[in-house]
């Protein structure tokens, strides 16, 4: 446990200037670069050319989360711009409910310019078919750094409505400008569906139809499940060794079906994106967690679990207790949060390969490319900038294979 808590966050640095980050996407997805790593060895190739490589009868497993508008500016009296940015529903918890509501719906939010607005309600008129809607932020309580906001309004609009129509589309940070209309398709995957996420799977963005038919026609298996992406991921690791670093929670939905497919499944599973991959391990942990005799409350894999876990289970077994817990709460989906950190050094449980882009030096998700790739990292990193790749969201893509 230790020797995983004392990896140095210096040891995944590499220089990156700021002409490799992509600033914005290229006019056509699949005509993105694509770096292939397999057992070792490195070929370039592009993107819409992915098929040609994905292991037959396999299965690409995607992130349908949709990215919502979760950046609302308010104006106070004094002229003071308040920016909320809704990072999760607290009342209703669930995403879906809390979309559907109203009325009133409380978010657990960050705040830009805080000091400004000590107290009372802000409100901002918009219009919404042809009517004007009073939408309303009331301060419940604050949490650390986040806040737990109340929004009301008027007319008979859902809070989806609400937040499409007033809210602006959040970009990372790192691509230093503001959020265009062009992002509004370009920022989003093509099979997104189900609203939740601040910050796009961005491994996604690559495919097209045409790139999923002919994957589809290699007789891959194409899957969906739901990680909602928080704001977390573009937290910084601020501490020496990753033990100082509180990995953010994020909430899962994966589909009863899928896990009965995962019971019987004899393919190879490559998950597209980071999201992807941590949904997916996590499955295994939950199945521990619900081990008969265990005494599990509230569904969620902490950060050190797989490190702190001594157990023999299978994934088979840990499938077989996932499905007996749906089948006895009669559910048709598992819903859960992970705050789980892959690291050097983690055992991987269900994938054997991932599509994903390229990462933030010091990141977390770099140290989860460390985990899978080992050292070899720096090989594909310096490659990927000696030829000429793009970086981050926008940037281009690669397909790690064992």
């Amino acid at each position: 446990m230790s020797d995983f808590k004392n990896i140095k966050i210096s040891d995944f640095s590499y220089e990156l200037p700021d002409d490799r980050i992509a600033k914005y996407p290229l006019k056509e997805r699949d005509s993105s670069k694509l770096l292939i790593w397999k057992n070792g060895n490195i070929k370039k190739e592009q993107f819409r050319n992915i098929a040609e490589y994905v292991p037959e009868n396999s299965m690409l497993v995607f992130n349908n989360t949709r990215v919502i508008h979760a950046r609302l500016f308010f104006r106070k009296e004094t002229g003071a711009k308040i920016e909320i940015f809704c990072l999760e529903p607290v009342d209703p918890a669930d995403h879906q409910l809390a979309f559907q509501q109203t009325k009133q719906v409380v978010w657990k939010c960050m705040l830009g310019n805080a000091k400004k607005w000590k107290e009372g309600e802000l409100c901002r008129e918009t219009e919404l078919n042809a009517e004007t809607v009073s939408l309303k932020a009331k301060k419940l309580k604050q949490e650390g750094n986040s806040f737990f906001i109340e929004f009301s309004w008027n007319g008979n609009f859902t809070f989806s409505e609400i937040i499409e129509n007033s809210g602006v589309l959040p970009i990372p940070p790192y691509l230093h400008r503001e959020t265009e209309p062009a992002d509004e398709e370009t920022y989003q995957t093509v099979y997104a569906k189900s609203n939740g996420s601040v910050a796009a799977p961005t491994a996604g963005l690559h495919f097209t139809e045409q790139v999923i038919n002919r994957l589809a026609d290699k007789n891959i298996a194409l899957r969906e499940i739901t990680l909602h992406v928080g704001a977390g991921t573009f937290q910084p690791v601020k501490s020496e060794t990753i033990a100082g670093h509180n990995m953010h929670s994020e909430k899962v939905i994966i589909p009863k079906r899928f896990i009965e497919e995962l019971l019987n499944n004899h393919r190879e599973i490559i998950a597209v994106g980071t999201t992807s991959v941590r949904s997916l391990e996590s499955i295994y942990w939950v199945g521990v967690q619900l081990d008969p005799g265990s005494n599990c409350q509230n569904i969620e894999v902490g950060q050190w679990e797989p490190y702190e876990q001594t157990t023999n289970i299978t994934v088979q077994k840990s499938l077989s207790n996932i499905l007996g817990y749906l089948e006895n709460n009669n559910l048709n989906s598992l819903q859960f949060s992970t705050q789980i950190i892959i690291v050097p050094g983690y055992q991987f449980k269900l994938i054997q390969g991932m599509v994903t882009n390229f990462h933030q030096p010091q990141s977390t998700l770099l140290l989860l490319i460390g985990a899978f790739l080992g050292n070899d990292w720096k090989k594909v990193y310096d490659f990927a900038l000696k030829n000429d790749f793009r970086f981050l969201s926008y940037g281009d893509s690669n397909l790690y294979l064992k």
